[in-house]
């Protein structure tokens, strides 16, 4: 059933990567969250690192708007089912404003997913190294697409307070309110490596404080007064929340109810919230266990998950680990649906940059210099716990590293990009590939894996 969905918000954008616009986006929303409003964090986009950080800022889980994976038609739906409850939702915006899919024209671009929302465009500016510039380049973005309501601007790096009076002046001639001029704070900065930010996992304390740096950086220098007011002027959705329990995900028929390990800690960080709501509609018991410090898996386990994450970070521990590779091993010698995505597919393989792993796969893995970064459109080429011979699925390559082989003989994935090729592997119960889905697009994905599980 459609409702009128009425929760103000923002989606804050900005010109390219790089501007700032994690810091400002995390910051607004632990400003918010500390003066008492409940407040629901979003991210354009695939991305896991991101949402680690809106988490701690918020308190609720961070949660990903994917117009590619899920559709355009689920953007709305999963953000009313995070929203819900929420008094301000903040979008975190993804690359440029108007960047999307390669070849797709909008789609899945930060622009695309504040049309699907009716939301208010805050862009955030690097100013470090222009003045009166700053207004032919914001009066660019305004009008280049007159269907997103860019509503004002943020300033970040801003150098001195002569360069903000310049920089204010030069935007009064466009007519694009100024909601906050930020100077550059090296307490905020977010320590990155090699596929982006450290998650929030990994940095503990350290991340703790570069939140609340964060938040006052944005309460010193934003009008969070006005950028409230803005959010109220986001007009009500028309659209119905999505529900878990009324996906396909409810059609699973397993009895009792089978513990599905799924895991985390600091070498497996990249989930989305959506996979552990369908895993438990679906009839799971969801139980997290963390590959680095436990020696086996949870008792009694009958399905497990591991996603993505940095197991090249930490090879060395979890070679380490020799009891708990031995039980991965067994659990999927028995049949057991194991569903592995990048950092599981390595940590399943024989070696991970010569250290040894949990061998289910014969395949070796090494960190290469470049990097794999993109959307996929895939086929299913084998039968599987995880899907059908046939069907399609759409989801995001984003690592550096090499797998080979990169198959199996029972490949899992058929891509046509950027080249023809197929990836991953298939073999008993195990589906592993290089390639990150969003459930939330293919629910019938959590019931397949839930009816495959052997009742405890």
């Amino acid at each position: 059933m459609t409702t009128s969905v009425s929760v103000p918000r923002l989606v804050v954008a900005a010109p390219a990567s790089g501007t700032g616009k994690t810091t400002v986006a995390t910051g607004l929303m632990a400003a918010f969250a500390e003066r008492g409003l409940a407040v629901s964090p979003h991210k354009v986009g695939p991305d896991y690192i991101d949402p680690g950080y809106h988490a701690l800022a918020t308190g609720r889980p961070g949660r990903n708007l994917d117009a590619y994976m899920c559709g355009p038609e689920l953007v709305a739906p999963l953000f009313a089912h995070g929203a819900q409850g929420c008094e301000l939702a903040v979008v975190e915006g993804v690359m440029g404003l108007f960047d999307g899919v390669s070849g797709e024209g909008e789609l899945a671009s930060t622009a695309h997913v504040a049309k699907l929302l009716k939301a208010p465009v805050v862009l955030v500016v690097d100013a470090s190294s222009q003045s009166r510039s700053v207004a032919a380049l914001v009066h660019g973005f305004a009008s280049f697409d007159p269907q997103v309501r860019l509503a004002g601007v943020i300033l970040n790096k801003v150098g001195s307070d002569r360069h903000e009076a310049l920089l204010r002046e030069a935007l009064e001639e466009v007519g694009v309110p100024v909601y906050g001029a930020l100077r550059r704070t090296p307490q905020v900065a977010t320590p990155s490596r090699h596929l982006g930010l450290v998650p929030v996992a990994e940095r503990s304390t350290e991340a703790v404080d570069s939140v609340r740096a964060s938040a006052a950086m944005v309460r010193e220098g934003c009008d969070l007064e006005g950028l409230l007011a803005l959010a109220r002027t986001a007009p009500p959705l028309t659209t119905q929340a999505w529900s878990a329990t009324g996906s396909e995900a409810r059609a699973a028929t397993t009895a009792g109810r089978p513990i599905v390990a799924v895991a985390a800690g600091a070498a497996f960080t990249f989930s989305y919230a959506e996979h552990t709501e369908l895993l438990t509609a679906a009839g799971a018991e969801v139980t997290p266990f963390d590959p680095l410090h436990d020696e086996s898996l949870p008792e009694n386990t009958s399905a497990l998950v591991i996603g993505g994450g940095f197991p090249e970070v930490y090879a060395p521990e979890l070679s380490a680990n020799e009891r708990l590779r031995k039980s991965v091993a067994d659990l999927a010698a028995s049949g057991a649906p194991v569903v592995a995505e990048c950092a599981g597919l390595l940590y399943l393989s024989r070696s991970l940059d010569d250290k040894p792993m949990c061998g289910v796969l014969d395949a070796h893995a090494r960190m290469s210099p470049r990097l794999t970064l993109g959307y996929r459109d895939a086929v299913s080429v084998s039968d599987s716990v995880l899907a059908p011979a046939g069907a399609r699925m759409r989801g995001h390559e984003f690592h550096r590293t090499v797998l080979e082989p990169g198959a199996g003989p029972a490949p899992a994935w058929g891509m046509r990009l950027p080249q023809p090729r197929v990836e991953g592997f298939v073999q008993g119960g195990v589906h592993a590939s290089y390639l990150h889905t969003h459930w939330a697009g293919r629910p019938d994905v959590a019931r397949r894996l839930v009816e495959r599980c052997a009742t405890p």
